[in-house]
């Protein structure tokens, strides 16, 4: 489904009180961009009221909150959010904010380093924390950090849980976790397989499942290479419903993936769903070539998410369903 159309973030009401500390609260533990904050309310705030009360409180959902004593944003991040909450007070001629400065202060002099968590809010108020890589790119691997494909697919899953309730659910290419977690904590599942093939993402992968309180009883970390992965193995793993997101990156990985989803669709009939963002048009379009090949036919799922996520939405994201084609006797 594209939707350049959709706005940037996920907080459409941003009116009262309630709605923007909630934005402010989900977009800084996700680490947004500062430019997709709510801040034209707060700026109608202090001109209204010369007053610092919302900063105040915007604080205590952000950076005192216990979430950030627990599972912290990058130092960078801390610095930039804070500087911008001063730079609009000061502009709007608001008396200093004692404990704001003192926040302040706390990361000045701190190291940065080239990890931080980001979590993200379900539904239900909790968090999934996940630490992650602040490098796009880090060990020759893109999965060491959350993608947008990966937040769209498990908003996909929010709204369609009866497709992992009581079920095997095989993910591909899980990187740092997010979309499985989510589909963990909120989906119930019987049992669900986090895979991938690089060592530190499988690692950190690890490391995240058991940050989040899931156990080796319903949920299983397992390393699958694309391009050995055998047909016992697949079948082993039982999975009624297989999901993938942001796999479609790379030219030189779609053959070895379609290869891997033939043997899949030759096990048993899975329900199998790609959510891709559409970065590179040839890509994606030689990716569909290769399943055409294969003998794979793909939907479109179309329909619109709840947006539960803060996230960019201008890119395209799609997502298909995938089936074996079916021969026609003669």
């Amino acid at each position: 489904m594209e939707r350049s159309e959709q706005n940037q973030t996920s907080g459409s009401k941003r009116d009262n009180k309630v709605d923007v500390l909630r934005d402010f609260r989900e977009s800084f533990f996700a680490m947004s961009q500062l430019v997709s904050f709510p801040w034209t309310f707060l700026e109608k705030d202090l001109e209204s009221n010369k007053s610092s009360d919302l900063i105040s409180d915007i604080l205590k959902q952000t950076c005192l909150h216990s979430l950030c004593q627990k599972f912290p944003p990058s130092v960078r991040y801390k610095k930039l959010f804070l500087s911008e909450l001063i730079r609009r007070q000061e502009v709007a001629g608001c008396d200093p904010l004692d404990e704001l400065y003192d926040a302040l202060a706390e990361v000045v002099g701190a190291e940065d380093s080239t990890e931080c968590y980001k979590s993200y809010m379900l539904p239900s108020g909790e968090a999934v924390s996940l630490l992650e890589n602040v490098a796009l790119i880090s060990d020759g691997t893109t999965g060491l950090v959350t993608w947008d494909a990966a937040l769209y697919l498990a908003e996909w899953a929010l709204d369609h849980r009866q497709t992992f309730t009581g079920r095997t659910v095989l993910e591909l290419g899980s990187g740092v976790g997010l979309t499985g977690i989510a589909i963990c904590r909120s989906c119930g599942p019987n049992r669900y397989v986090f895979s991938d093939c690089h060592p530190r993402v499988l690692q950190k992968l690890r490391d995240n499942v058991r940050r989040n309180g899931l156990t080796e009883r319903t949920v299983g970390v397992e390393e699958l290479d694309w391009t050995s992965a055998s047909e016992e193995q697949i079948a082993q793993i039982g999975a009624d419903t297989v999901i993938a997101a942001d796999v479609v990156y790379d030219p030189d990985v779609v053959e070895s993936l379609v290869e891997l989803l033939s043997k899949i669709l030759r096990c048993s009939s899975p329900e199998v769903f790609i959510c891709s963002t559409i970065r590179n048009q040839e890509t994606y379009g030689g990716f569909k070539q290769q399943l055409e090949k294969a003998g794979l036919v793909h939907h479109v799922v179309t329909g619109a998410v709840s947006e539960v996520f803060p996230y960019n939405r201008v890119s395209a994201v799609e997502m298909i369903r995938l089936f074996r084609r079916r021969h026609r006797r003669q």
